[in-house]
């Protein structure tokens, strides 16, 4: 007879909870293992588990980063062909603009350029004057400071040249007021401006080191 049906079989007035030891043997033997099962849980519990559990939870947490910097690295992986695209047109936009920073020896010919705009909008010229050129890093800045009389569509002519110069030229802290105190209108004013134009300062450095090179070498 299995352990089965000898519960079955049992009968239950015979199970006293005041005198358990009057039980059957297959019953005591029954509770001595489960409080053995109940005690065994519990020591793993409190001695195993309560332990290790912050090395799991954190075990949990690297995975959950690592799995996080993954997905990362393969959507990267997976646009690196559109990044490449999108650097090839960064590399060729900034080298257009590049271009039109003017070198070392073009810099004369584009204050002329400046000049003559505000000449051919027909204003008259009261002040041009360059500054001393401010280094920037790879690009030197040279602020040129301007007075101009005229009329306020013949500046709206002059700042449309300016514009379309090939070069970049860029008008700062402009002042527009009539020539005399007593002025009106828009026919008779004075425009303060300071126009400031770029170079580029890598043909320096190149020209300077060619020129180390040819004194260095063989005469």
């Amino acid at each position: 007879m299995n352990l089965l049906e000898q519960l079955k079989t049992l009968d239950p007035r015979s199970l006293d909870p005041r005198d358990p030891g009057r039980w059957p043997g297959v019953v005591r033997g029954f509770c001595v293992f489960l409080v053995f099962a109940f005690c065994t849980g519990l020591a793993w519990y409190f001695l195993v588990w309560d332990d290790d559990r912050p090395v799991l939870q954190k075990a949990q947490q690297e995975e959950l980063d690592l799995r996080a910097q993954f997905e990362n690295k393969q959507q990267r992986a997976a646009n690196l062909a559109a990044y490449k695209g999108q650097l090839g047109e960064m590399e060729r936009t900034f080298g257009a603009m590049l271009r039109q920073l003017p070198g070392r020896t073009e810099v004369p010919n584009l204050l002329v350029d400046i000049s003559q705009t505000g000449l051919a909008a027909g204003l008259q010229e009261k002040l041009f004057q360059p500054s001393i050129e401010q280094n920037k890093g790879f690009y030197a800045e040279l602020p040129i400071k301007i007075r101009l009389v005229g009329s306020y569509h013949q500046f709206g002519a002059f700042v449309s040249g300016i514009a379309a110069l090939p070069r970049i030229v860029t008008l700062h802290d402009i002042e527009i007021k009539p020539v005399s105190a007593t002025g009106s209108g828009f026919d008779n004013l004075t425009m303060d401006v300071t126009a400031k134009t770029y170079r580029y300062i890598e043909d320096e450095a190149a020209d300077s080191g060619k020129a180390a090179k040819k004194s260095g070498g063989p005469t």
